[in-house]
């Protein structure tokens, strides 16, 4: 490895910044940290091995995102890398960070809730959502079918704007 700018060899703590500027390529304002789906990064000497867990185990984001983990790493001069992609424990949205809920609310995607103030079902009655526009809980399921497979279709009856949920799993 030729480090940049004469730099010593980065850290683990250095890798996981770098991770943190990798985006989402289904939702770009997420980072692959925000998402939960870094699992782990090691170092063995010079290299690095990076494990990610898919948001679900057809996710075609996974190539792109190991694709762009890959350029960034290699932008630091880290050429010996190593991802492994890791499918249990299965990931869940309990994985995302809550600046990574709060940014998918300000984008317009109302984030997987939690216990403290909606209900999560994936079976059975829907759960009670928070519209990401006017803030109202008055929405409705239009399709359990969004623009992803990890999200739902919904509408505000309030504002009447349509938004993704991001479906909790």
């Amino acid at each position: 490895m030729t480090p940049n700018n004469n730099s010593p060899f980065p850290t683990e703590d250095r890798i996981w910044q770098l991770l943190e500027e990798v985006s989402d390529p289904e939702v770009p304002v997420l980072s692959i940290l925000d998402l939960g789906i870094v699992r782990g990064v090691r170092l063995e000497g010079e290299e690095v091995h990076v494990t990610i867990t898919p948001t679900y185990s057809g996710c075609p984001a996974m190539n792109t995102i190991a694709t762009d983990i890959r350029l960034r790493l290699l932008a630091e001069g880290i050429t010996k890398l190593h991802i492994h992609n890791q499918l249990s424990p299965a990931w869940t949205t309990a994985w995302m960070s809550e600046a990574g809920k709060q940014k998918l609310e300000a984008y317009g995607i109302a984030p997987p809730q939690d216990a403290t103030g909606h209900v999560l079902n994936l079976f059975g009655q829907d759960p009670v959502l928070r519209c990401p526009h006017c803030q109202s809980t008055n929405t409705r399921l239009i399709s359990q079918f969004g623009s992803t497979a990890c999200k739902a279709h919904y509408q505000c009856n309030d504002c009447l704007e349509p938004f993704d949920y991001f479906k909790c799993h």
